[in-house]
């Protein structure tokens, strides 16, 4: 049985695409993530931001625009109510965002914080939702 070397096989294919004058696809661009930490809001049904020292990230909007991902869940303790069972609470999560658009396309993780840690942060406590 004849062991196949993958690099030589890859290298081999590269070179007859060149010779053919056909282009070799770009990698899809490297998407960082980042941690995002503030006031996760969520007023009315499917509509939702996270208000960190940097802005305003949207999350989703009803009958528009929803990222990739699961919200973060909140505990009866660390969620303000403000409409039924809507309002808003102090989170964390590991996003993917777009920033001209200042809108968050994938969430990879998510957790509540209680909301003390939220009032006592100088860059948004003056930020909270009403």
């Amino acid at each position: 049985m004849k062991i196949v070397n993958i690099e030589r096989v890859a290298a081999v294919i590269l070179l007859l695409l060149l010779i053919l004058g056909l282009s070799v696809p770009d990698a899809p661009a490297q998407q960082r993530s980042e941690q995002r930490c503030g006031w996760f809001s969520n007023p009315t049904p499917a509509n939702a931001w996270l208000t960190d020292k940097d802005g305003e990230w949207i999350i989703s909007t009803q009958g528009s625009y929803s990222a990739e991902g699961d919200w973060p869940n909140f505990s009866p303790s660390r969620w303000i109510k403000t409409n039924i069972n809507y309002g808003y609470g102090c989170a964390c999560m590991k996003v993917v965002t777009e920033r001209t658009e200042m809108r968050v396309t994938r969430i990879l993780s998510a957790a509540s914080r209680p909301v003390s840690v939220c009032r006592r942060d100088k860059a948004i406590s003056k930020k909270e939702p009403k």
